[in-house]
């Protein structure tokens, strides 16, 4: 049985009410090291994570022994989404606490020229969206596709991948990953 570093660790992070910035400041570590292990997209050596959760803290046994119960909220209103974005990309997400849910959904807000980046995106599992409005560019691979209102996308997402709004107004997505991937 394989444990989930990453949400663990975000759980733990938010019930303490600690910023990732803050958690790295009392870790020495830099905000990028815990937003890799929280995604789950870098797997922190025993001694690091023990550093890591000195700044929550907790014990290494007791991360490991600690099982929060699965959300069991089934409705949310417009304000009750996350906002786990930053800068001219809104990512909103249906509930605070993924941990033991295999499904991310998103609510996407991309503004004109907002992109994910140069370097495409690359993690485990499966995504897909629709565009609700606006016009996004979305490259698989060497694909590319301009997407408008009502078109959608969906593949595995260890294949490269980049998200990029074209055009004056802003682009909305409603999206899903699984596994939750950030």
């Amino acid at each position: 049985m394989s444990v989930d570093i990453g949400n663990r660790l975000r759980h733990l992070r938010l019930t303490r009410n600690l910023s990732q910035r803050e958690l790295a400041k009392r870790a020495g570590v830099t905000n990028s090291t815990i937003s890799l292990i929280e995604s789950n997209s870098a797997n922190p050596s025993v001694g690091a994570l023990k550093r890591i959760l000195e700044g929550i803290p907790i014990g290494l046994a007791e991360f490991f022994a600690f099982e929060p119960e699965a959300p069991k909220k089934a409705f949310y209103a417009a304000e009750e989404l996350v906002e786990i974005g930053k800068g001219p990309i809104s990512y909103r997400q249906i509930g605070e606490n993924l941990f033991g849910r295999s499904l991310q959904i998103l609510k996407e807000c991309y503004q004109p020229g907002a992109d994910t980046g140069k370097v495409p995106l690359v993690h485990e599992g499966e995504e897909g969206g629709i565009v609700l409005s606006g016009r996004l560019e979305v490259t698989v691979d060497d694909e590319r596709r301009i997407l408008g209102p009502g078109d959608a996308y969906y593949f595995e997402s260890r294949r490269p991948h980049r998200f990029r709004c074209v055009g004056p107004i802003a682009c909305e997505v409603i999206s899903a990953c699984t596994p939750p991937s950030f």
